[in-house]
């Protein structure tokens, strides 16, 4: 049986720990509401490239953007989202599962990527797979700037003609309590169709120049938007994990406090017992002499 003054040092040492996890569950629903902003911010932005996207598409009907064109073939670049620390639950091992689950059974021929985030860029480099760039590091608040060097460079590999497809693979935030990686194929892109009944009036757009150049313009801004907002998402759906871990961890750090208070109490009880004892063996032999 351990000695009380150990336990008493365990549970102190587990105190500390638990100041420690309520600490950053609070630093975490901190930043996760500054993140959720930030994905909010950009959702007018990448609306209204829709909108203006859609129109073009309808104006420039005989033109083929190489990002429209889809090929056949079994290359592709992933850019696949992570986090750069830790203590965030299984988003990363998720997102790294669905990225290269999705890799393996759909391209086979040959597969390249392109790394956002600490945790993805050495998972790969663990495993000998083929990183063409790496962005790591990142603040809570990431700036297009910082983000989009790494993708300049996998929509430069399918330019050049050596991928057949161009993949994003990231955490998307549902809630506070559930986040899903989420697979999008960026290239060839895909624009959503105008919804047929809308209510009040739509805006109709004169192009200068033609709409075939503002769409060669357009097209790699709408890549590089997709792709830095859902680099924000992954930014919320890690402080939600993060805080949800957090929040678990001082839990059970309590229920841990409590069990070993019991267990403390029922050895100091065991010990006192012990030395009643000892004392009234003690008296009873030195009455019997």
């Amino acid at each position: 049986m351990p000695a009380f003054r150990d336990i008493v040092r365990r549970i102190d040492s587990i105190k500390n720990t638990q100041k420690i996890t309520k600490a950053m569950q609070v630093v975490a629903a901190t930043r996760l509401r500054r993140a959720q902003a930030a994905v909010q911010a950009t959702r007018p932005y990448a609306d209204k490239m829709i909108e203006v996207l859609q129109t073009v598409s309808e104006r420039a009907t005989e033109y083929k953007h190489p990002f429209l064109v889809r090929r056949e073939g079994g290359r592709a670049v992933m850019i696949l989202v992570t986090t750069d620390k830790g203590l965030c639950g299984a988003i990363n091992v998720n997102n790294i599962r669905a990225g290269t689950r999705y890799m393996n059974e759909n391209y086979t021929a040959k597969q390249q990527y392109v790394t956002l985030g600490r945790k993805g860029r050495d998972f790969l480099l663990r495993y000998r797979r083929e990183v063409l760039a790496e962005v790591s590091n990142l603040p809570d608040r990431p700036t297009p700037g910082q983000v989009l060097p790494a993708v300049t460079v996998a929509l430069e590999e399918y330019a050049k003609g050596n991928t057949d497809a161009v993949i994003l693979c990231y955490a998307k935030w549902i809630s506070t309590l559930r986040q899903e990686p989420t697979i999008r194929v960026l290239i060839p892109a895909e624009i959503p169709k105008r919804e047929e009944q809308r209510q009040g009036p739509q805006a109709d757009y004169i192009y200068e120049p033609e709409p075939e150049a503002v769409l060669d313009g357009l097209l790699p801004r709408y890549v590089e938007t997709q792709v830095f907002q859902a680099v924000l998402e992954n930014k919320a759906s890690e402080y939600s994990a993060k805080m949800i871990a957090m929040q678990n961890a001082t839990k059970a750090a309590g229920d841990l406090i409590d069990s070993l208070t019991l267990y403390a109490n029922k050895v100091r009880q065991a010990g006192i017992t012990t030395e009643l004892m000892e004392i009234v063996s003690g008296a009873e032999a030195v009455s019997s002499t």
